[in-house]
This record gives structure tokens, sequence and C-alpha cells, in this order.
């Protein structure tokens, strides 16, 4: 990683998607950030300094991440490194999900992703840049939550799409990964961590008795953004504290 990389990081405002800018601007790298919230997207720009830049996008709509990407570029150049972070759970009743609101998920998480991937891809690849791209999968693309089908079949899809983008841009030196955390404090979590019943069920499948915290899960990003995981394509790493291995024996 160079003093010229540019980093985008989308949902970048808060929570998880910050503490992978903080990670990688650590490196060097340009940092850009790619969220809903224009309030808080500015200010979380505005916070790590260091030409920072703020992008008001919805994630969700494949238009406004073209548009998000032809901006970039304009005003700032090519991105090398791609942080894939906008996500959404929306739980819920599996009986009463509606289809509208598993789309509006699978919209955001999934499709979002493929768009921004493809279309990060196509410059690296005309623009011959040796690029890294990570996408934010979870522990639920191999476990399940059945208030959060949406999630869990969206976080299944983008631990395939990591494997079958990865293997179609290994021929133009463009690697892709993926990071699936287990329960990080953050606002998703928030609901769980005012509940002791709820916690108490959370750390009796967690070997290592706590949640994580966002930058546990920046820094793995960061590492698979870098040159020093510069043979490692088409994974996912879990940062789960010992969850995805745990038995019912354990």
């Amino acid at each position: 990683m160079t003093t010229q990389s540019i980093a985008l990081i989308t949902g970048g405002a808060q929570g998880i998607g910050y503490a992978c800018a903080e990670a990688i601007a650590e490196s060097g790298a340009r940092i850009v950030l790619a969220d809903i919230k224009e309030d808080g997207v500015r200010d979380a720009a505005e916070k790590l300094g260091n030409g920072a830049t703020a992008f008001v996008c919805d994630m969700s709509d494949p238009i406004q991440i073209t548009s998000l990407y032809d901006q970039i570029e304009k005003d700032i150049g090519n991105v090398s490194i791609l942080v894939n972070n906008a996500g959404v759970a929306l739980p819920g009743d599996f009986l009463e999900t509606t289809l509208e609101q598993f789309r509006q998920v699978i919209d955001l998480n999934l499709t979002g992703t493929f768009v921004s991937l493809q279309r990060a891809a196509k410059t690296m690849v005309a623009k011959k840049i040796k690029g890294s791209i990570v996408n934010m999968s979870s522990i639920n693309a191999q476990v399940a939550i059945p208030s959060i089908a949406a999630y869990c079949a969206s976080k299944g899809g983008v631990m395939q799409l990591t494997k079958a983008s990865a293997l179609a841009l290994a021929p133009h030196d463009i690697r892709v990964n993926a990071v699936g955390p287990g329960s990080v404090d953050t606002e998703m979590m928030a609901g769980v961590n005012a509940n002791p019943e709820a916690m108490k069920m959370v750390m009796s499948r967690t070997p290592l008795k706590r949640i994580a915290e966002p930058k546990e899960v920046g820094d793995v990003v960061a590492f698979l953004a870098s040159d020093k995981a510069s043979y490692v394509t088409g994974e996912t790493i879990y940062v789960d504290g010992g969850r995805m291995g745990m038995n019912y024996t354990c």
C-alpha cells in the first residue's frame, strides 16, 4: 500500500466502516467514505482528517453507486482499495417478513455489493491497477438466525460473490476477500447489549466470552487490503471470538 492509494469504504460513517477507515488510514491511504447518512459521513471524514473525503450515497441504488465512482474518479482519482461495508439487518418474525423488506436487505447487502465491486473492478482492470477489495460478510453466511433470514441470505451471497469475483479478477492482479464478523459492539448490537438474557445467550456461544470492538474487525480488513495479504484471495476470515468452530459439546 502506498501513499497514492485511494481507499473507498462504504457505510463508513460509523461502527465497523469507520473502524476500517481508521485502520487503513494508518497505512497512508487517502480515505473516501460513502454513506447514506449525510451528517454522519461528513462528520466522520472531518474526524479522520488527512484529506479524507465524504460522499452521500444510497448503496442499494445502482445509479447512485455508478455516480459515486464517476465523481470519485473525477475529483480524486481511481480507487485501488474498496471495502464494501454498507449493510442492514431489519430483524423480524420470519412469517411476517414482507417481500419488500426481504428485497430491501438483499438490494443493499448483496446487490449493492455486487454493483460496487464490479464498478471498482472495471476501472482497476482498465487502468491496470493492482487492487484489493474486501467485502463485509458475517458469521451468518454459515450459521443462521430465523429473525434475520434476509440478512443471512445476503451474507451467504456475499461469501459466494467473493469467491466468484476473486477467480474472475485474479488474472488482473485484483484480490477479493471478505471478513465475517461475529458479535461486534455497534449500533446493530445495541438491543442485545441492553438485554442481559440476550447477552447471556450470545456469550454462551462465544468462546472468548466477549463481543468484539469495531477496531478488531477493522484491523483484519486493513490486513486483507494491504500487501501483507498479497497471496490471499477468495477467502472469508471470520472475526468471531471462536464461535464458528464451537461444537455443541463445548
